[in-house]
């Protein structure tokens, strides 16, 4: 059994390989145009409040685990 599953695995594998390696060749050439701007990633309130949250519950973890004691 554990033949037949390695055999099926490898089989699939090949054939996935096959069937992507394909349209990753189809890229044609750059034309040397403009580059791209890197995409501004806007940090706002949203992940200020995240971070805090984070820092005040490994803070209550802490005073949680020394009141264990």
């Amino acid at each position: 059994m554990k033949k037949y599953t390695f055999l099926f695995a490898l089989t699939g594998a090949l054939v996935f390989g096959l069937l992507t390696a394909a349209p990753a060749l189809a890229q044609s050439p750059s034309t040397g145009g403009p580059s791209p701007q890197p995409a501004a990633v806007p940090l706002d309130g949203g992940a200020t409040l995240l971070l805090a949250s984070g820092v005040a519950f490994g803070l209550k973890k802490l005073r949680d685990r020394r009141r264990a004691r």
